[in-house]
């Protein structure tokens, strides 16, 4: 069974950058499509990135694209989301989440089958 441990949230201010990791225990993780959700208060959960098993495929919600790159290093386990530029509507909680596919980028939680305990990210205006 996969385990996922998000870090590397904090508080920023507009404008600023974050880089979250997702580092994951098993083998199977680098074989899988790897996902970044965030929630944020009073609302669903939403898609925001994904990244094919090697890497050469990634996908963005409409909000993200430009500002936001998922990457990822296998051989440490670990998928990273870089996020410069951030609004305080990027204020969530988010979690990275291991798909069951390896190169669907789905962007349905169902296709997602473990999760971290997620990291929260505050940007203040």
């Amino acid at each position: 069974q996969v385990q996922l441990v998000e870090s590397g949230g904090g508080l920023v201010q507009a404008g600023g950058s974050l880089r979250l990791s997702c580092a994951a225990s098993g083998r199977t993780f680098s074989a899988y499509v790897v996902g970044w959700f965030r929630q944020a208060p009073g609302k669903e959960r939403e898609f925001v990135a994904a990244i094919t098993r090697n890497g050469d495929s990634t996908r963005y919600v409409d909000l993200v694209k430009g500002r936001f790159t998922i990457s990822r290093d296998n051989a440490k386990n670990t998928v990273y989301l870089q996020m410069n530029s951030l609004k305080p509507e990027d204020t969530a909680v988010y979690y990275c989440a291991k798909g069951t596919y390896y190169y669907n980028l789905a962007t349905d939680m169902r296709e997602y089958d473990a999760w971290g305990q997620g990291t929260q990210v505050t940007v203040s205006s």
